[in-house]
């Protein structure tokens, strides 16, 4: 889906049509969750803090997020993907795999059923969606991006190799901006580049991820699309208005976060084995603290005493801190998952 939060807001609110939108906290402590091709113009991305995005945008409109109306959209596209295929594998709300090689319609060409598709999307929901095709993940990832907004790329067989080694690293899937500065320090700037080395190389600097890179970089994907996988995490965060540094201010502050773990734990009926603590201080440095069991966490009281103890473990603090997550991993659950998409609150 194309800026799929502030479109629904757009869509929803003839006054944001056509003016920069950002879903999330406007208020200084704030955090962009989504940005329109509006406000992305002047350079407003998500995860920005609503400060420098109002500073880079004065114009900015930012809407505080409505997550059960993006779900329930969601939803709503997911039965336009199942009257293709039944072979979806969601990574979010707004984006999903989709193998169309046996389709229920019967339609020749996956270009036509990318084509059908966005414009069922349009037709139901007044929004656009855009499309990569091709004959592995991978690509078909790399190629969404190319012809956004509400348009569709396709990488044919026998053209990967091609494509893939004219791109910048920093554009593939799966490598970020800190992989990609190493790898541009190691002399790695393109797809080319990355093909030329030996995947013992790269497993020797980027251990088991070397092997993907290795395999991505001659545009080899042999994952299938898996659908209704099984979640992997859940998490949830807060940004507070001041820097806390106090011990009670801060257990205090990451109990939300706790709560809302906990209420998908009673929803699902699914216990997790490792808990984390995700810390970010004033200056936006980041840390994380864990803790696992052999055994699943099995109440929330037990999930607050590992967090207290997390958080003891913490001081002194080197500085105030901003934001406390909290996510629950090694799951124990039959429960599948859209995606896991975090709680962020404002």
């Amino acid at each position: 889906m194309d800026a799929f939060y502030a479109s629904v807001e757009q869509r929803d609110n003839s006054d944001l049509r056509g003016r920069p939108v950002a879903v999330g906290g406007a208020r200084e402590r704030g955090v962009v969750a989504a940005a329109s091709y509006e406000a992305r113009q002047f350079g407003v991305r998500s995860a920005m803090p609503g400060a420098t995005a109002r500073r880079l945008c004065p114009e900015l409109l930012f809407v505080s997020p409505r997550f059960e109306v993006y779900k329930q959209v969601s939803a709503q596209i997911r039965q336009i993907f199942a009257e293709y295929t039944p072979l979806i594998e969601p990574l979010s709300l707004d984006e999903a795999y989709l193998d169309v090689t046996e389709n229920l319609k019967g339609i020749d060409t996956a270009t036509q059923i990318a084509r059908e598709i966005r414009a069922k999307i349009w037709e139901q929901t007044q929004l656009t969606a855009s499309a990569g095709i091709s004959y592995n993940k991978f690509l078909a990832k790399l190629a969404s991006d190319f012809r956004k907004p509400n348009g569709q790329y396709v990488v044919p067989p026998g053209k990967g190799l091609a494509f893939v080694e004219g791109l910048q690293v920093g554009q593939f899937h799966g490598i970020g901006p800190v992989t990609a500065t190493r790898l541009n320090q190691l002399g790695i700037f393109t797809g080319a580049d990355l093909r030329e080395q030996p995947e013992a190389f790269l497993v020797q600097h980027f251990g088991k991820a070397g092997r993907y890179y290795h395999a991505i970089a001659r545009a080899e994907d042999h994952r299938p699309v898996q659908p209704d996988r099984l979640r992997k995490s859940v998490g949830s965060e807060t940004t507070f208005a001041q820097d806390l540094s106090d011990f009670a201010d801060l257990l205090a502050g990451v109990e939300p976060a706790l709560e809302d773990v906990w209420a998908w734990c009673e929803r699902s009926g699914g216990r997790g084995r490792t808990l984390t603590l995700k810390v970010k201080y004033g200056d936006f440095q980041q840390i994380t603290r864990s803790r696992s069991s052999t055994a699943v966490f099995d109440s929330k009281a037990v999930l607050l005493r590992v967090c207290r103890e997390l958080l003891e473990g913490l001081f002194p603090l080197p500085k105030g801190v901003r934001l406390l997550g909290v996510s629950l991993s090694n799951l124990n659950t039959a429960e599948r998952a859209a995606g896991q998409q975090l709680t962020l609150r404002f």
